[in-house]
């Protein structure tokens, strides 16, 4: 099952969450179906404490489906695995027309890298990646060899994503 996946890179504050954020809402409102991975680099849980699926997890369940008539989740428990790679998660995605990946700097797909000015770090991934193919920023940037955007310029980037990544011709 074969989708276009392009990802959202950029170092801590630096705005990718944001701009995923309105490429999902601009994407849609071209009529599309996206997915997106969030990769996380700490600890976290979707569950509550005292919650019947966090007693199910607590007493060992590697994985705990949540149900309704509204949405449905799937945690999966590593205990002790290794984290999956990136494609291990896109296959378990339900068919889609274009997955934004947010995060894993170091995997192998399209990126954009986003760039603000009170980011963490100012250094360019760019550099060291050949997957980054676009640069999305706050500031000007004198980038030569890749297509710089502001970073509020949903659009642009979404009709360069769907060109990109062959959505459009």
């Amino acid at each position: 099952m074969s989708r276009p996946v392009f990802g959202i890179t950029g170092w801590k504050n630096s705005g990718k969450t944001t701009l995923t954020e309105k490429l999902v809402a601009e994407l849609v409102r071209r009529g599309r179906k996206v997915s997106t991975i969030k990769h996380a680099h700490h600890d976290f849980d979707i569950d509550k404490p005292g919650a019947d699926s966090f007693r199910h997890r607590q007493a060992g369940a590697t994985e705990v489906a949540i149900v309704s008539g509204n949405r449905w989740a799937l945690m999966h428990e590593l205990r002790g695995e290794d984290e999956p790679p990136l494609d291990a998660i896109l296959s378990r995605l339900a068919p889609c027309d274009i997955v934004l990946v947010e995060g894993y700097k170091r995997e192998s797909h399209r990126k954009i890298e986003t760039r603000r000015m009170d980011a963490k770090d100012q250094t360019p991934l760019s550099a060291n990646d050949p997957n980054i193919v676009a640069v999305a920023a706050d500031f000007a940037v004198a980038d030569g060899s890749l297509p710089v955007f502001d970073l509020d310029d949903a659009k642009s980037i979404v009709d360069f994503i769907e060109r990109t990544t062959g959505l459009v011709a």
